[in-house]
């Protein structure tokens, strides 16, 4: 006890907080070591709350008249009869137009070639040429690498289609009988923690459920504004890049610009620089409409983080993980926060009937609300004024 009178005390409160922040640290590594791992299982349960979330209100709502099964059964179906649908109005699309895309690409080229020539650019002919030849060069030299690539690639679609019908499995469970399942996992808890438990899955819940709504809504928005743009610019391919803007949009900040590069590509080899930068516009004006409309608009009343956090979330969920961890990174960093903010502004009840029937049973003084003391009732001073006149009248008597 010496030594550490020695000690300042902001130092030790320091070195307190240092040894804590290390355990958390340590602790948090070690969980997404064990998620690295897990992969494939958590993102089936990510992808089942997502199907969740977005189905959920449906199947209350068919629920009201036939059995909650049936409503799950429809529900499930009519989501996995559009999804296949698009996706095959999208296949068939680009083979529709692959063999009149080729000849615009073939062209393009050539007018990408004859515009670099010029100013302020000022290549040398053949440029564009040169590259293609390179890249069909690089294509045949290194044609068994590139097939055994593509080989491990089918192997990670058979690991998507395997996560696919997990998800689609936990999500039918989730949405029949959610709820129960939540109660019975709060049983397995201490009964004095599971109030706070129950209003921190609730407020991550609402949290989740209104992030995934609310960006699949700014998804489709942007996705159809793009459509429109690109449709009067009369770009090839204009169902491929809503799909792709739609699926790119779900990762904030970066992905609808990635997508929309995409397009400046396809509009830069069919429709000549001029359509490509006017596309390339299109990121400016799409960033202002989701920042400033759709983001305020849609998701302000679930999603309550900075701008840069959001920012910090994406980033570091890509060095993380990737894609992947760009996506869920959001999500995850508005759970956390809101159950956060339930549980520091709802903290646990105080025990202000105990205190005060143990401070009566000892006859001491109770405290207002305004910090001054409230006389006992034995002893007000009109009942000892009283007791002293009947003391009176007795020894007058």
């Amino acid at each position: 006890m010496a030594s550490e009178d020695h000690v300042p005390i902001g130092l030790r409160t320091a070195a307190g907080y240092t040894w804590r922040l290390v355990l958390l640290g340590v602790a948090a590594y070690l969980a997404v070591a064990v998620l690295a791992q897990l992969q494939l299982p958590v993102v089936a349960v990510f992808l089942a709350l997502v199907i969740t979330s977005v189905l959920r209100p449906l199947v209350d709502l068919l629920a009201r008249t036939m059995p909650r099964s049936l409503a799950v059964l429809l529900a499930v179906v009519c989501a996995l009869v559009t999804v296949v649908g698009v996706l095959t109005l999208v296949g068939t699309t680009v083979v529709g137009e692959w063999g009149r895309l080729g000849t615009e690409l073939r062209g393009g080229l050539g007018r990408i070639d004859h515009w670099l020539t010029g100013a302020p650019f000022h290549l040398r002919a053949g440029t564009v040429t040169d590259l293609r030849a390179k890249l069909g060069e690089f294509l045949t030299a290194h044609r068994s690498a590139l097939l055994s690539t593509a080989l491990s690639g089918v192997s990670r679609v058979v690991e998507l289609l395997t996560g696919l019908a997990l998800a689609v499995f936990c999500s039918v469970f989730f949405l029949h009988s959610g709820d129960r399942m939540w109660c019975w996992a709060q049983r397995q808890l201490p009964a004095r923690s599971r109030p706070a438990w129950d209003r921190a899955g609730r407020a991550a819940w609402r949290t989740f459920a209104g992030y995934t709504r609310g960006v699949l809504i700014v998804a489709a928005t942007n996705a159809v504004l793009v459509g429109i743009a690109l449709a009067v610019l009369r770009v090839p391919l204009v169902l491929p890049l809503i799909v792709l803007e739609f699926v790119a949009a779900l990762v904030p900040l970066i992905g609808s610009p990635i997508a929309l590069a995409v397009a400046a590509l396809v509009a830069l080899a069919a429709r000549g620089p001029v359509v490509a930068l006017l596309v390339l516009g299109l990121i400016v004006v799409i960033g202002q409409i989701e920042g400033h409309l759709l983001h305020p608009l849609v998701m302000g009343w679930s999603v309550r983080i900075h701008p840069v956090a959001v920012a910090l979330s994406v980033i570091g969920g890509a060095v993380l993980a990737g894609v992947l961890g760009a996506v869920v990174a959001v999500p995850v960093v508005s759970v956390a926060w809101a159950v956060i903010s339930e549980l520091r502004d709802h903290g646990p009840p105080t025990r202000s009937g105990s205190r005060t029937g143990s401070a009566a049973a000892r006859g001491q003084p109770h405290r207002r609300q305004d910090g001054r003391r409230r006389p006992h009732r034995a002893t007000d001073g009109r009942d000892d004024r009283d007791a002293r006149d009947d003391r009176d009248d007795r020894d007058a008597r």
